[in-house]
């Protein structure tokens, strides 16, 4: 097993890599709704966008923070383990979640800096609805109960996959299309394009979220029960160190023979 990276890179990436998600979705957005007047095309192409790039960003950075791009998944990790040592500290959250928001209100930015669009605009979407809060506890007990369900089941190596395929899933059958993360919400905010949303919808967004965080877990629980990962998968860790595929073979066996 590799040691983790310092705490200040692991941050580091955590907040460009939401950045870089957060441009995909924004930028995604800006771009279809420049190309066509069809709202169904337009979600088309920015869900299509958003699994492409969240996948990427995953496979690329994972080994160096665990890829969460999301305070729920860090706050989930760390529920989860605080008992075992397994997951976050408290440092480590400390450092991971203002990265995320920071990165996301970055990427938000940066999508309306590349479409010309004025920077940091208040978005005027709103979406305060019940039926768009459930649909946010939805999308994120899935979220969590998938990235858990992995770990549990020694498969998280399917995660750049599995969870970018979720995500564009949950962008069709949610109604709120899949936010199902406190930092991207956030930085949505602070775009007024197709993926923005009002500030006065964020909070309610977020309380959903978190909620949905909570049903993930107990999710994990009951169709996994609390044993802890299966050895032998190429696990993605919360403190970003990389389990090897295999364990170690002893040195009288690792000979190759002829």
């Amino acid at each position: 097993m590799s040691a983790p990276a310092p705490l200040a890179r692991r941050a580091a990436a955590e907040a460009v890599g939401t950045a870089a998600l957060v441009a995909v979705v924004v930028g995604s957005g800006i771009q279809a709704t420049g190309l066509t007047r069809d709202v169904g095309v337009q979600l088309l192409a920015n869900s299509l966008a958003t699994v492409f790039g969240l996948g990427v960003l995953i496979a690329l950075l994972g080994s160096v923070s665990g890829a969460h791009f999301n305070p729920v998944v860090t706050l989930a990790a760390w529920f989860a383990g605080r008992r075992t040592g397994d997951g976050p500290s408290p440092q480590e959250v400390a450092a991971y979640v203002p990265a995320q928001i920071t990165g996301a209100i970055g990427g938000a930015v940066l999508a309306d800096a590349m479409f010309a669009r004025p920077l940091a605009q208040w978005s005027t979407h709103d979406r305060s609805a019940g039926h768009l809060w459930l649909g946010e506890v939805v999308a994120t007990a899935g979220l969590v109960w998938l990235i858990f369900g992995l770990a549990r089941a020694g498969r998280a190596h399917l995660a750049p996959v599995a969870v970018a395929s979720y995500i564009g899933a949950a962008y069709w059958f949610t109604s709120s299309t899949s936010f199902a993360n406190p930092a991207v919400t956030i930085g949505r905010a602070f775009t007024d394009t197709f993926a923005g949303i009002a500030p006065a919808s964020v909070a309610p967004f977020l309380a959903a979220q978190l909620a949905g965080a909570a049903a993930g877990l107990a999710l994990v629980a009951v169709t996994f029960g609390r044993q802890t990962p299966v050895p032998g998968d190429e696990v993605v860790v919360p403190h970003g160190e990389q389990q090897l595929s295999a364990p170690a073979r002893p040195a009288e066996e690792s000979t190759v023979s002829s």
